[in-house]
Parts: C-alpha cells; sequence; structure tokens
C-alpha cells in the first residue's frame, strides 16, 4: 500500500515468481518494477531489489511456459522506479503475466519487491 522500507512482498531467498491476473485482456506494452531508494533503507542498502527478471503472458494459469515478453536488470543504482519496455515480438493479449525473478542484489535470505505494474 505504500514504500516504507518492509512494506514488500518478500520471498525466501533470490529467486522466485508472481503470478497476475488484470481485470481484462491487454496487449503488454511495458513493465514497471518499484524498489525503496537506498536513502530510505535502514541499512543504506537495497540488496534485497529484484536484479535479473522475466516477464511472460500466459494464455491461462496452468500453463507452465508461458510467452516471454522480454528480460531485464534492475539497476539498484537507477531510479526507484523503473519502466522496462516489452522486447519480445508479439501480438497477442494477456490476462495473466508472469514476473519471474532470477536473482537479487546480494542479499543472501530475501527479495523484497514492492511494487510491479503491467502496462496496455
Amino acid at each position: 500500500p505504500d514504500m516504507y522500507p518492509g512494506n514488500c512482498w518478500a520471498f525466501k531467498g533470490s529467486q522466485g515468481y508472481l503470478v497476475v491476473r488484470l481485470s481484462m485482456k491487454i496487449y503488454p506494452t511495458a513493465f514497471t518494477v518499484e524498489h525503496i531508494p537506498k536513502t530510505l533503507s535502514p541499512t543504506g542498502n537495497i540488496t534485497s531489489a529484484p536484479r535479473n527478471f522475466a516477464v511472460y503472458g500466459l494464455d491461462d494459469e496452468y500453463q507452465e511456459e508461458g510467452k516471454l515478453l522480454g528480460e531485464y536488470v534492475y539497476d539498484q543504482e537507477g531510479e526507484p522506479l523503473q519502466m522496462f519496455p516489452v522486447m519480445e515480438e508479439n501480438e497477442d493479449a494477456f490476462q495473466i503475466v508472469e514476473l519471474r525473478i532470477f536473482s537479487n542484489w546480494g542479499h543472501a535470505e530475501y527479495t523484497c519487491l514492492y511494487r510491479f505494474r503491467v502496462h496496455g
């Protein structure tokens, strides 16, 4: 609901995924990932921020491998809110989108995701 330190969706380790059902089918054009800035972090770093991730479009929630929409890197030195355009040529509309996080910026115990948005 806000961007205060710790008010995030945290998962154990550095790899995880999130599946989002949108209110309607859309043609995705971009995604945004948001994390708190280093200046708000009690430790002065954001090693729990996602680093390498990919986004997939799914036809239904039971589909194991969706259509790759792009692979990205969240820059811990960049702005807290970062936008990533769809990288893969695609003409399909999706109501279900999967965010797959492959690594974080070094936190050994968990990864924090504050906000993920789908644009289209």
